[in-house]
Parts: structure tokens; sequence; C-alpha cells
């Protein structure tokens, strides 16, 4: 019976990392179109926006699929809480993307694994080999190094930006929410629990930012906003959500969000065919140690 177990598993592995890596790619497009939005329209409303387009992408999904089953509205506080904690990401998300630069924002999102490491092992007992422990604590130093652009000056001062500093706090509620959903899960599909999970989101963000959506003049944002808009809202909060909740019922918490590693070279891609500029040579080394670090995590799950 192990003999036959241990291939299975491996493979539901490898399909978890699959997962991540395409989250890593969609999550990098955030960043970018992000900071260029950001200060074109009320953080709290184009997150509602989103979460209700996400939504109903994944309704369509869910319902053209096996449809949502009944059982799977046990307990909805469950979504209230994971909705609640992604809707807090995204919010604070933008919030800090008003000044914080694209490549540093990115950078503070990898701080994520070392977080969710923590909620995983205070929630499931989820805990760390050696080489885990190294990998992230690798990742962060990495992380910082970019943040802080290569300035060691910098680093000693923590002097810390506001946008980042508002971003970091978001970063807390995603590093939360990935050990939550493998905690409040019941056995629902990743497709179940993701509908859920949008649907409390928007309601919350409806909520909590009625005065910022009625006064949004959506019939005259930029174009930007809506291209901004439509993007975050299928490919950075429909399919990356799905992914996430997909990867997290596949591998531990610190593993799913190792992935973050690669998203600050996506993001340094992406920028530097925007802008035609090149990435200060300083912060090159804080890139390499998050790839090192990455890589260093796959080994792991190899072994």
């Amino acid at each position: 019976m192990a003999d036959t177990a241990m291939p299975q598993e491996r493979i539901e592995a490898l399909r978890g990392h699959a997962a991540m890596l395409a989250f890593s790619v969609l999550i990098a497009g955030s960043f970018s179109l992000g900071a260029r939005a950001a200060n074109l329209i009320d953080p709290t409303a184009i997150s509602a926006a989103r979460f209700v387009i996400a939504a109903g992408v994944i309704a369509g999904f869910a319902f053209a699929g096996p449809g949502i089953p009944r059982q799977a509205l046990r307990a909805p506080w469950r979504y209230l809480l994971l909705g609640g904690l992604f809707a807090a990401y995204f919010v604070l998300m933008f919030e800090g993307l008003k000044t914080a630069l694209p490549v540093s924002a990115a950078a503070v999102f990898t701080l994520t694994p070392v977080m969710s490491a923590g909620f995983g092992w205070l929630l499931l007992r989820q805990r760390m080999t050696g080489r885990l422990a190294m990998a992230l604590a690798l990742g962060a130093a990495g992380s910082l190094w970019v943040i802080f652009r290569g300035d060691i000056h910098a680093l000693r001062r923590l002097d810390f930006g506001r946008g980042e500093a508002i971003y970091l706090l978001g970063c807390v509620a995603h590093a939360l929410y990935t050990p939550m959903v493998r905690r409040l899960n019941r056995g629902e599909t990743p497709l179940v629990s993701t509908f859920g999970t949008l649907v409390a989101g928007a309601a919350l963000l409806s909520i909590w930012g009625w005065r910022a959506i009625i006064e949004t003049d959506w019939a005259n944002l930029p174009a930007l906003v809506w291209v901004t808009l439509i993007y975050v809202a299928i490919c950075a909060s429909a399919m990356t959500t799905l992914l996430v909740q997909y990867a997290t019922m596949r591998l531990p918490a610190a593993k799913v969000m190792a992935y973050t590693y690669l998203t600050p070279a996506w993001v340094l891609l992406l920028e530097s065919a925007l802008t035609g500029a090149a990435p200060a040579s300083a912060m090159l080394p804080g890139f390499a140690a998050t790839i090192v670090a990455l890589l260093l995590l796959l080994k792991d799950q190899r072994h």
C-alpha cells in the first residue's frame, strides 16, 4: 500500500508546485499595473469591484461544472474570515502601491513565506526542516536587500518607506490566510472554497467601503484603471486564489508561499520591459538570494 501511495503523493505535490509557479507569474503583473493605477481610484473601491468580478468568474466555472453543494454552506463564518483576510491584503496592497515602487513592493511580498511558516506552525503544527529554515532565512535576507535598494546604511536605520510598511501589514494578512485555508477546510474543493472566500470578501468590502464605491465616477475612469481592474480581478484574484487554495491542500504553508520569491524577478523583467531601464546593480544580490532560496526549497521537497 505504501509503495503505491508515495508516487501519487509526489504527483500531487508536483501539481501544487506547478500551481504556485503560475501564481508567481500572474501576481507579478498586478504590481506593475497596480502601481500605475493606485492613485487613480480608491483602494477599497477597486478591491470591492475586483472581488465582485472574480466571484462572478469563479461562479461561472462552478455552475458550469459540479455546482455548489449545499454542505459547502456549513459554517459560513469560515468564508467571512478567509474573505476578510484576503480583502485586507488587497486593500493594503493598493494603498501601499500609491508610494511604493513595484519592485520594492514585490520584495515585501516575498517576506510572506517566513510569516506563513510561523502561522503554519501555530495553526497546523507544520514543522520546518533545517534546509527549509535556511531557505526562508536566505529568502528574507534577499528580500530586505531589495526593499532597502541595496543600501546597507538604510537597512541599519530601518529606513522603511511608508508604502512598503502599509503593504507589509497586508502581507501579514496574506500569510495568515494560507494556513487558515487548510485549517478551516471541511472537505470543500478549491473551486467551492474560492467562491465562498470571494463572495464573503466582496460583501465585506462593499459594506466597509460603500461611500468610496458610491463616490467613484466609474463611467469616467481612465482606461488604465479598467485594464488593471480586469487583470487583477481575473488573473490576480480569481485564478491566483484558486491556485493558492489548490496548492495549500498539497503543500505545507511555507512551501506554498515560497514561490513568492520568484515575484520580484518577474516584476523586474516586466518593469524593465515597460520602462526600458535596467535594474540597479546594487539590488541584484538580493534577487540572487531569493532565487537560491527557492531552489533550496525545491530540493527540500525532493528529499
